[in-house]
């Protein structure tokens, strides 16, 4: 583990007039559970563990029925537990950045867990760069307690062109914010769901200035896992596709970030419809047939793909078994993302 006079900083270069280093900020962590009571605790224990103390824990139960209060009971001298009916997430950590009080929102998921020194080394990113909206670290990614890579291995993070570089893809792991920030942007877009609210929300941030810093230190534990080949990847890249839509009339676009926009519009486009469509396959989402004939009639196809689309709308049962033939084969499919796939080896 690197020392914290060692540690190295990526970020933007800073203007003159935040060159001096400021105050240590503090830290509110936030989280958002539904259903987590088999593994909140560890994550719960791993926020008060921190070397640098974080101002409050903040826990909103987004209308779970398992024994959330039975696991959380341990902390509960130390945490704020929230309640509201199940809204999802988005709205059940906007209900909690709400309530606090910390300069900076760190968000964890109910099966994830921070390092020791994970606010330590955010915070002192904080107090050398204060001109930083958005703080984070490069992140472990574990499968089965095993560690098989780093986030940034498959994002790497940009110094420079920041607001290109989210246009092209949701860099950013799980990054703190600044609290007041987060708020007067109106927090997450609740429209988004459990899969795309985060990536909206930091494109807002960026697009409209914000700039992000990293600690070069893998403080946190990102777990995959296996066999977990869902709709949700399908859900995600619609989320990608409607952000940069939200975002395509931004006044505050440069001609080559429009450009940037409208390219990955078409990527993204491209890609929620096969995941759609494999979805819809293979019988997690509903009427693979609607979403097969959106391929047919999306131009960005090519012939042969179209053709492909055509038969699968013919006979979608021989189309689902020739998709999970290929997985078989090629450990390939739509709605993995590349680093999913560690979690399958």
């Amino acid at each position: 583990m690197t020392a914290p006079n060692t540690w190295r900083f990526l970020a933007p270069p800073a203007p003159s007039a935040a060159s001096r280093a400021g105050g240590r900020p503090t830290f509110s962590v936030i989280m958002a559970v539904y259903q987590g009571a088999a593994t909140v605790g560890e994550a719960v224990g791993s926020i008060l563990a921190q070397t640098c103390p974080p101002a409050e824990v903040i826990i909103c139960d987004d209308g779970s029925t398992d024994d959330l209060e039975g696991a959380l009971a341990p902390y509960r001298e130390r945490i704020l537990l929230l309640r509201q009916p199940n809204q999802g997430q988005p709205s059940a950590l906007n209900t909690a950045a709400r309530a606090a009080r910390g300069d900076f929102l760190a968000t964890l998921d109910r099966d994830d867990v921070f390092l020791p020194r994970r606010l330590e080394a955010l915070s002192t990113l904080g107090a050398a760069r204060p001109d930083l909206d958005l703080l984070t670290t490069d992140e472990y990614l574990e499968v089965d307690g095993e560690i098989v890579g780093r986030h940034s291995q498959h994002m790497p993070f940009p110094i420079t062109g920041q607001r290109t570089a989210i246009l092209r893809a949701g860099f950013l792991g799980h990054p703190a914010v600044r609290r007041e920030l987060f708020l007067r942007s109106g927090g997450f877009d609740e429209s988004f769901g459990n899969f795309a609210a985060d990536v909206e929300c930091w494109t807002r941030l960026i697009l409209a200035g914000a700039q992000v810093g990293m600690v070069d230190e893998p403080l946190m534990c990102y777990r995959l896992h296996a066999g977990g080949v869902t709709a949700n990847r399908a859900a995600a890249l619609r989320g990608r596709v409607r952000t940069l839509e939200k975002h395509a009339a931004n006044p505050d676009l440069s001609p080559s970030e429009r450009v940037v926009l409208e390219e990955m519009l078409v990527h993204n486009r491209r890609r929620a419809l096969l995941a759609e469509s494999e979805a819809a396959l293979r019988g997690l989402i509903d009427d693979p047939r609607a979403h097969l004939a959106a391929v047919l009639r999306d131009a960005s196809f090519t012939t042969d793909e179209r053709v492909r689309a055509a038969a699968a709308l013919l006979a979608p049962g021989l189309a689902r078994r020739w998709v999970l033939r290929r997985e078989r084969r090629t450990g390939f499919s739509h709605l993995e993302r590349p680093m999913d796939r560690l979690a399958s080896h």
